[in-house]
């Protein structure tokens, strides 16, 4: 499809438009602002190779008509999700914020973008808006801004103006200063600045190895260098400043080298033991019919963890949301589960099965098929809205989209037949972790084949520490086969290239 037709302007209640990868070109939708239905609610977008957009989502033309229609009212008052990855945009324009004030995600990794906010906030309020909407910043209750893999060379100090933002992803850009501004961020709680050359080198060590909590402290109070903005430090404060500088410059001569080895002594330890050495190996089968809903998946077992002590299931699970919502792209790319090894029965088939047909106890609930689930989920989902008096959803009901329109579930299956897994919704009761395991399979299910984070880069991620073991004890990695019907290998996971992604967070022993 090269371009949206006449008819898509028809859709009035249309609330989830999915286009990624369709080849639309550099002005594909250049034209098709206009018919975008006033009802939408998420825009994909990605993987398109656009170079221009409609001046609804942010693009540079339309004119004194575009910035009429947008002071009249907002075109597009519902759209709360937008994902622009992996195109080819150069620079976002106003029209986004006019067109959009309740957009809570904007998605723009992987394209071109030197600059941001750049143009994307207005300079100022539309004559025909500033009565009604005087009192609210643009883009108020935007959430989550990701630009990583861009071009970016300036972070404006205008990124204040986003009072809702809480996560801000501008990783692997070309970033040399942060602005102090950033701390100015009332509601941030998450931001990677990972993989951008800083000047400011305290800093540049920081976001490598620190929490946002502390990079935000470090610029509220000027950093190193004073960076951009307001917060240079001038007269006394600035003496001061350069006092402690030095002191603990004294400090940090003699403690750089302990830090470096206490680094390399807490690296975790994990050994992999190969499919040859295992003479109980866990296999999966992969049906075909998985190719037209979520078509990868890899698994692998994981031996030597404890969640007995403290918090640590906490911990993990609270890990594993993450990566769920930053690497997986909000389970759109992947999804992650953990099954206690003693409670799975294999060898393990993952398949598909029609809604009626899929039956699963999810976590916490009684056995359900399927279809029932969604709308339990769903009806659970705008009674929260309605408690809550806001519009994001929370939990696992923001994931409900992902299977629109599919006339398929995909399933992972022990022995029996019985589903203990349904991605990217929920695992099983059945097979659930508790406190006291120390083994687990780990899955992965990757839904988008034209991903830009391979599934195998996932488990790299998991690199808490085991508690209650003897010190030095490796976490055990034993690989798992992924075959067809017919027992012809597709994946062997982990293997060594696996594991070379995150060579700086542990050392591995095949």
């Amino acid at each position: 499809m090269r371009e949206p037709g006449p008819a898509l302007g028809l859709l009035s209640g249309l609330q989830t438009l999915v286009l990624p990868d369709c080849a639309l070109g550099p002005a594909g939708l250049a034209r098709a602002g206009r018919l975008l239905p006033a009802s939408l609610r998420t825009l994909d977008l990605s993987g398109n190779g656009l170079e221009e957009l409609p001046f609804e989502l942010g693009g540079g033309g339309g004119g004194e008509a575009d910035a009429g229609a947008s002071a009249a009212a907002p075109a597009l008052p519902e759209l709360r999700v937008l994902n622009l990855r992996r195109n080819r945009l150069l620079a976002l324009g106003p029209g986004l914020a006019l067109s959009a004030p309740a957009l809570q995600d904007l998605l723009l990794g992987g394209n071109r973008l030197r600059a941001l906010p750049g143009g994307l906030l207005p300079a100022s309020q539309p004559a025909g808006q500033a009565h009604r909407r005087s009192h609210q910043p643009p883009l108020a209750l935007l959430g989550t801004l990701e630009a990583a893999g861009n071009e970016l060379q300036e972070l404006g100090p205008q990124i204040a103006r986003l009072a809702g933002l809480k996560t801000l992803d501008v990783s692997n850009n070309k970033l040399s200063e942060i602005p102090v501004e950033l701390a100015d961020c009332p509601k941030l709680k998450d931001v990677n600045l990972k993989g951008n050359a800083l000047k400011d080198k305290r800093l540049e060590k920081m976001v490598n190895g620190c929490q946002t909590k502390s990079i935000l402290e470090y610029l509220r109070v000027g950093g190193r260098g004073g960076g951009k903005g307001k917060g240079k430090q001038d007269g006394t404060e600035r003496e001061d400043a350069r006092k402690k500088k030095r002191e603990k410059q004294k400090k940090r001569a003699g403690s750089d080298a302990e830090e470096e080895e206490m680094d390399e002594a807490q690296r975790l330890l994990v050994k992999v033991l190969h499919i040859s050495e295992n003479a109980a190996p866990l296999v999966v089968k992969a049906s075909p019919g998985v190719k037209d809903v979520r078509p990868y998946i890899v698994c692998c077992v994981v031996k030597g963890m404890n969640f007995k002590s403290g918090n640590a299931l906490k911990r993990f699970l609270s890990a594993q949301t993450k990566l769920h919502e930053d690497i997986c792209e909000k389970r759109t790319a992947a999804t992650i589960a953990t099954h206690d090894l003693r409670l799975v029965k294999g060898p393990l088939v993952y398949d598909v099965r029609p809604p009626d047909d899929l039956k699963i106890i999810p976590l916490g609930r009684k056995e359900v098929k399927a279809k029932d689930l969604l709308r339990q989920l769903q009806s659970e989902a705008e009674e929260l809205r309605k408690q809550k008096k806001r519009q994001n959803i929370s939990g696992l009901h923001k994931y409900l989209q992902l299977l629109d329109g599919k006339e398929n579930y995909p399933c992972l299956m022990d022995s029996e037949g019985t589903v203990i897994s349904f991605p990217p919704i929920t695992n099983s009761e059945k097979t659930k972790k508790m406190a006291e395991l120390n083994k687990f399979t780990m899955e992965n299910k990757d839904g988008e084949p034209g991903s830009d984070h391979e599934p195998n880069d996932i488990l790299g991620h998991g690199n808490t520490s085991p508690e209650g073991v003897p010190e030095n004890a490796p976490l055990l990695l034993e690989q798992v086969r992924i075959v067809d019907m017919d027992g012809n290998l597709k994946v062997l996971y982990p293997s060594k290239t696996d594991l070379a992604t995150v060579s700086s967070l542990m050392t591995v022993i095949h």
